[in-house]
């Protein structure tokens, strides 16, 4: 399993040679740095714990900042586990273009934006009630079941929507800017702008396709100016 930590940046859209216009979503790949490396000898199971965008080193206390010098990092604000990803040593540098490919078919995993407080229709989808100004009863509940002065557990009802762990499968890598350290991903990804994600390889074994050739936009060739006779007297 492989896989990187990134940030979102937003979506946009680029152009293939044949005239597609393909949506996709800009991820921010800075280097990530593997902070310690895990072994089904000594841990149980096989990982690798990555962290990714520095933050201040105030902001640490002394075991993370232990954890983080035993590694030869700075403080990163956003470090997690990728299981079953090996073949890298503590305080190596891993870059979008060491796992991915173009073409290849990835998993985003992000905390999907907050709705705040909302209601069964809203947050379950359920029905609403008949419209018409008679029947008083429009986004209700609903049943709360039998009457036995208390309610089932796992009940669908109004309360806290979002804001919890989602993942995508089986996006398009479009492309890849080493240059910048961005991804282009096909579709949409959980989270708001500017949130960590996790990009892994999909599990379920989709094959990869034909990188598309994607049009750039050629620079403007700058023209210097005619130089001015000088008059004659």
């Amino acid at each position: 399993m492989k896989g990187i930590l990134g940030r979102k940046v937003g979506m946009t859209q680029i152009f293939t040679e044949t005239g597609a216009l393909v949506p996709v979503t800009v991820v921010e790949v800075q280097p990530n740095k593997v902070l310690q490396v895990k072994t089904a000898d000594k841990d149980g199971y096989q990982a690798l714990q990555l962290g990714v965008q520095d933050k201040r080193a105030n902001l640490v206390n002394k075991p993370g900042t232990g954890h983080f010098k035993k590694a030869g990092s700075n403080p990163k604000r956003y470090v997690k586990e990728i299981r079953g990803m090996e073949g890298f040593e503590q305080g190596a540098d891993i870059t979008a273009s060491d796992l991915f490919n173009a073409g290849q078919f990835v998993d985003v995993t992000g905390i999907s934006k907050g709705k705040g407080f909302a209601g069964s229709i809203k947050r379950h989808n359920y029905h609403t009630g008949p419209m018409a100004h008679g029947s008083g009863y429009h986004r209700g509940v609903g049943s709360m079941g039998a009457i036995i002065n208390r309610i089932f557990k796992s009940k669908k009802m109004p309360g806290h929507m979002g804001h919890e762990k989602v993942t995508i499968q089986n996006l398009e890598l479009v492309t890849i800017d080493a240059n910048n350290n961005l991804m282009f991903i096909k579709g949409s990804i959980p989270g708001p702008k500017n949130a960590f994600v996790q990009i892994r390889e999909n599990v379920k074994g989709k094959n990869p396709t034909e990188a598309a050739t994607i049009l750039t936009r050629n620079a403007k060739p700058t023209t210097e100016a005619a130089p001015v006779a000088e008059e004659q007297a």
